[in-house]
């Protein structure tokens, strides 16, 4: 599910970057050190991210995270503020550090769905767009707070430049382990890698282990997937297929990168499937609600009953959590 990208990365020049990170030092001296340091500072440690005992509870609205005044929305509408942050991004823009920064000063991860327009998976692949990702590496590096970056999300649909019918799922695998492999020479290793298929059609098997990079180069699986008024109502009817194919190869945790329901009759109900069925797993560590217009009208607020439920069930403890203070 795809918006307009013109708001959703901030180009930030690498000697503005080095300034603001200097200046500004956001995290907890208990966390391990070189957090919020220089370059010279340790690598942030991501693992207490990877799997903590709460549940992430995100959201992506346009032009968030660059201003937070869309997050302050939500957390207003739905009574709980969210710990995970999505935006996307396009090939060749920026690295966003204000709008990561912004997101971990608030207590929240930020997640970049980068998405390789105008350029193929095999160009990329043989290090055509290296200068791009170095710089992009060395910026995010530099900056030293957590990120989790999905690249190329959705790849096993056929309505991305990059999905099944403009690229094989070996040219896939190769451009994410040379981007992967980049991050790491340049010392980024406070990425959070999250791998994101579209969900299977409800009812069917399709293997995606073709286009699994392999646990060496994920740390999350980010599934896309959205109720609507054909599909099952319920969590298991939904996603069920896909988990149980993912089960298969990777026992990494998992997330509900890109969801929502809806807007009609039966957006209540989905709301409250979703909560239920995330609840109920341990492999699924959270979600981030889609709330834009796209194809459908996402956005929660043109539901007075779907936004009462959805803060009814965000009230539970279990989600929400400082991802500052994560051990």
């Amino acid at each position: 599910m795809r918006v307009s990208r013109a708001t959703a990365a901030l180009l930030v020049p690498l000697a503005a970057l080095v300034l603001a990170v200097t200046a500004c030092a956001p995290g907890s001296t208990a966390h391990r050190a070189g957090a919020a340091a220089a370059p010279e500072g340790l690598p942030y440690d991501v693992r207490p991210l990877l799997q903590p005992p709460k549940k992430y509870i995100g959201v992506s609205r346009p032009k968030a995270p660059t201003s937070m005044d869309p997050v302050h929305d939500w957390t207003r509408m739905v009574g709980k503020q969210p710990n995970l942050i999505a935006y996307y991004a396009a090939w060749d823009d920026g690295f966003d550090a204000t709008g990561v920064r912004n997101a971990w000063n608030s207590g929240a991860l930020t997640v970049v769905s980068w998405e390789p327009k105008d350029i193929s998976l095999t160009r990329i692949a043989d290090g055509v767009s290296d200068d791009y990702v170095k710089e992009y590496a060395k910026a995010v590096r530099i900056l030293n707070i957590p990120v989790a970056i999905s690249f190329a999300d959705e790849m096993n649909g056929d309505w991305e430049e990059w999905g099944s019918t403009e690229t094989t799922p070996r040219e896939y695998v190769r451009a994410w382990r040379h981007l992967h492999d980049v991050f790491e020479d340049a010392g980024a290793t406070n990425v959070i890698w999250t791998w994101s298929p579209n969900i299977v059609e409800p009812g069917t098997h399709k293997d995606l282990s073709p286009y699994y990079p392999g646990d060496n180069y994920v740390d999350w699986v980010g599934l896309v997937g959205y109720f609507t008024d054909w599909d099952p109502h319920s969590f298991d009817g939904l996603f069920g297929s896909t988990l149980a194919e993912i089960d298969r190869f990777s026992q990494k945790p998992r997330l509900l990168l890109e969801t929502g329901a809806m807007p009609g009759q039966h957006r209540k109900e989905h709301v409250r499937a979703l909560f239920d069925g995330v609840s109920a797993s341990r492999d699924i560590i959270g979600f981030a609600w889609f709330d834009h217009k796209a194809r459908a009208d996402w956005r929660l607020a043109t539901d007075p009953e779907g936004v009462a439920e959805f803060r009814r069930l965000a009230a539970n403890d279990l989600y929400g959590f400082d991802v500052r203070k994560a051990r």
